[in-house]
């Protein structure tokens, strides 16, 4: 997937980031306006929530207080802050990450393209040997290198989405 990416003034930033909140956020607004002035058929955009924040009071055990703040502290999070993850998973809402979480989904994004092109050259590098008569073995343990390489950055995925969703999955 490509990336687009434009500087902007912090004024134009602000608005639009004030806009964005009521539209999906800002990547899905993009996403919109771009499908939109390429006269393409726009994707399905979750409404955020929108309007002035309101408290609510909840009372917990001393235990699960202690257990809010080792679990909150564990994800990058502050009590509240994994409280109302939890609640807006629950109302459908986009999945809430922890500052970590997006970091390592970042990285895991750039190291399977990574692994995308090294596997593009490889296949190319297979089909002109195949086509020069040549054999593929030597070939093999790059891709078998690459596999490994794919099995631990998939385990690396799995353990950012696991983190976000197993408090949530038992739960539904």
């Amino acid at each position: 997937m490509a990336l687009i990416s434009l500087h902007v003034s912090d004024e134009v930033a602000a608005e639009f980031s004030a806009l964005a909140a009521t539209q999906g956020g800002k990547s899905a607004l993009l996403r919109r306006l771009i499908a939109d002035s390429l006269a393409t058929p726009a994707p399905r955009i979750l409404a955020l929530p929108v309007g002035r924040p309101e408290k609510v009071t909840v009372r917990f055990r001393e235990s699960e207080m202690r257990q809010l703040a080792e679990v909150s502290h564990q994800r990058g999070m502050t009590r509240t802050g994994w409280i109302v993850a939890l609640v807006r998973s629950r109302l459908a809402s986009p999945v809430q990450h922890s500052p970590s979480e997006h970091d390592a989904l970042r990285a895991i994004v750039r190291e399977l393209n990574r692994i995308g092109g090294n596997i593009n050259q490889i296949a190319r590098a297979a089909n002109t040997s195949v086509l020069q008569g040549r054999a593929v073995e030597s070939d093999l343990s790059a891709i078998q290198e690459a596999k490994l390489v794919i099995e631990k950055e998939l385990a690396h995925l799995r353990n950012a989405l696991n983190g976000n969703a197993d408090y949530w999955d038992g739960w539904r």
